[in-house]
């Protein structure tokens, strides 16, 4: 009887344990309802596998917890980084910005978009050419009521927030679900009197993001629908865009908009000042990627009573629309765009830009610069033009909070900017290194542009520039510009280069993905390296072309047949490749520009071993020349 009574106890102990256990399938069934809170405390303790790691990075990545991101994606890097998908580096990069690592975050972010990042020139170059800097301040006592989504509602305000505790709570950041509040604004820009909005309007589920007429009678907002539908693999709760109107004092004729959708988001609606479009952010068919900038026009008939009609979405395409997040726009008086991204360059997470908009066409976006981005998310910009002020929300502090701003100009600046592009097929070339210099050939600046090959510097009036852009395998080219008083502050000069082997018929890229010039064979007489006056007139036409080309350098591989040794051979190469070298200096080509190889017979291009025919092995015996920059 105490055996059986013992065997009892340990495996009654053993269910104990084992139910106690973290489950890594609980965890990602967590993390596939986007419970992130939960999900991230069960990986904690689950080890330290590939899909651990950076499931457990993501969980605090989407929650914006990038002190608590960084420690599993740096393990994620160390043991797995050769497996990774891309969109992981975009995280990793995007959260070290987070916590201001900017020099580990430029390494990661260029190995994602294959071009050097400097996120300090960037923020250097940026805080001398935006056209305001903001003096900022938070508009509640409290760090954690999650507020954002303001907009203007008369002489008051309306913005989303989590503080009403008896909601439901989303697990996906364990907080209440959204509702709208109303609050009037103190001369010291804090929120006072606030209320909940509206009965009508406040539901179970998210209301946010509330955009009204300027009468005041009609508003548009973003709800989340109360059902969950299969997407793919995952069960996804979208948000919709409603319309609600203001008879006598309540809101009512509550209506879902037509475009709106179970299958996609369509969210953080503003209308522009004439209420003739509502502008939103989606991932509707479309897109690029994430969320994208639409707007739809708005049609108001009066036959009998009022309808209103909305035209098919229109997408803003790629001038303000990445591959990522664009989101929270916001129109001024002149239709100048305000939006918040993570896809254009920014200084961590959501930036709040601007772009003008010249004959219906948008401008290149401009980040507002570091007086009012920080390296958190910085979203939902209003601004009343009459003074200057307006708000914004930010998380900057660890939750979503809500600042109020003053603007004022920024010291007038002299600037040249432009672009880099493919002179032949006209693509942007990121990646460029373009350099400012004076008349006297000073180094001003130097610059190595990012995605959109943009760049810019600064510049004194009444001064002579010349701006050169330069590339590896490409032809240096440069512009003369001067500068002057008159108002004129701003140069653009698009810069065009030309690829060696679009301007050179005897250079060519070929399949192993090098650049060669190809010229005539050089003949060594048998074992001897000296340059004989045929290979030397071969020779000249190389002298030719590197004088023409100042900055290209050269590669000399010298190869042999296999009628000797193979050390007898490698010695040999090593001999004729730099006697090819020394010809060239001895002609005024700098030696620094040069270098020499012999490969011996170890490279052959016909691959007979020991049965070689005399043209075979002629084949195989030869010179090549490869560019290296």
């Amino acid at each position: 009887m105490k055996n059986v009574c013992l065997l009892l106890f340990l495996l009654v102990a053993q269910w104990s344990v084992h139910a106690q256990r973290p489950s890594l399938k609980k965890a990602n069934k967590l993390f596939a309802q986007k419970s992130y809170v939960e999900a991230a405390e069960i990986y904690r303790e689950l080890g330290q596998s590939q899909e651990v790691l950076q499931k457990l990075a993501d969980s605090y990545y989407y929650n914006s917890e990038m002190k608590l991101a960084r420690t599993p994606y740096a393990g994620l890097f160390t043991s797995y980084k050769d497996s990774l998908q891309p969109e992981v580096y975009y995280r990793y990069a995007q959260t070290l910005k987070g916590v201001k690592d900017y020099e580990n975050a430029d390494k990661i972010m260029g190995e994602y978009l294959g071009y050097v990042v400097n996120t300090e020139k960037f923020l250097t170059n940026l805080d001398m050419i935006v056209p305001y800097h903001y003096t900022i301040q938070q508009m509640n006592e409290s760090s954690r009521t999650g507020d954002f989504g303001i907009s203007y509602f008369g002489n008051k305000v309306v913005f989303a927030s989590f503080r009403n505790s008896k909601n439901p709570t989303y697990s996906w950041n364990n907080q209440p679900y959204l509702d709208l509040y109303e609050a009037e604004v103190s001369q010291d820009k804090k929120l006072i009197n606030i209320k909940p909005f509206s009965d009508a309007i406040n539901t179970k589920t998210h209301e946010s993001n509330a955009t009204f007429t300027t009468d005041g009678k009609t508003m548009y907002f973003s709800r989340t629908n109360d059902k969950r539908v299969l997407i793919g693999e995952e069960l996804v709760a979208t948000v919709k865009l409603f319309k609600a109107q203001l008879v006598d004092t309540l809101w009512t004729n509550i209506e879902e908009l037509p475009f709106s959708s179970d299958f996609y988001s369509t969210q953080h609606p503003v209308l522009n000042r004439d209420n003739s479009k509502l502008y939103f952010s989606s991932d509707m068919p479309g897109s690029f990627g994430s969320f994208d900038i639409f707007y739809v026009d708005l049609t108001t008939s009066y036959e009998g009573y009022v309808e209103q009609s909305y035209s098919d979405p229109v997408h803003l395409d790629k001038t303000i629309n990445t591959i990522h997040r664009e989101q929270f726009p916001f129109l001024d008086r002149e239709n100048t765009l305000y939006f918040a991204s993570d896809g254009h360059q920014s200084m961590g997470g959501l930036d709040i830009f601007m772009s003008k908009v010249y004959n219906g066409v948008y401008s290149k976006p401009l980040n507002l610069g570091g007086t009012i981005n920080s390296e958190g998310d910085d979203f939902g910009f209003i601004l009343s033009q009459r003074d200057d002020t307006g708000y914004f929300a930010s998380n900057r502090t660890g939750y979503d909070n809500l600042y109020a701003y003053t603007r004022k100009d920024n010291e007038r600046q002299f600037t040249v900017e432009g672009n880099v592009i493919d002179k032949n097929s006209k693509n942007l070339l990121a990646g460029t290194t373009v350099t400012l210099f004076d008349e006297n050939e000073t180094l001003i600046g130097q610059m190595v542009v990012g995605e959109d090959a943009q760049y810019v510097f600064n510049t004194e009036p009444n001064k002579t520039y010349i701006i050169e852009a330069d590339r590896d395998f490409y032809i240096s080219s440069s512009e003369t510009l001067t500068t002057n008083d008159d108002g004129n502050i701003t140069f653009n000069i698009e810069l065009s280069i030309e690829s060696y082997d679009d301007a050179e018929d005897i250079v060519v890229t070929k399949d192993d993905g090098y650049t060669y010039i190809e010229l005539e064979n050089i003949y060594f007489e048998f074992s001897k390296w000296e340059i004989k006056p045929e290979a030397a007139r071969t020779l000249d036409v190389l002298v030719y072309l590197l004088n023409k080309y100042p900055r290209m350098e050269i590669q000399l591989a010298a190869h042999t047949d296999n009628r000797a040794s193979d050390l007898h051979n490698l010695h040999l190469s090593h001999q004729r490749a730099a006697a090819t070298l020394e010809y060239l200096v001895e002609n005024g080509i700098e030696r620094s520009r040069l270098r020499s190889k012999g490969y011996g017979e170890r490279v052959p291009l016909v691959k007979c071993d020991g049965d070689c025919s005399d043209e075979e092995h002629a084949i195989n015996r030869r010179c090549e020349f490869m560019i290296l920059k």
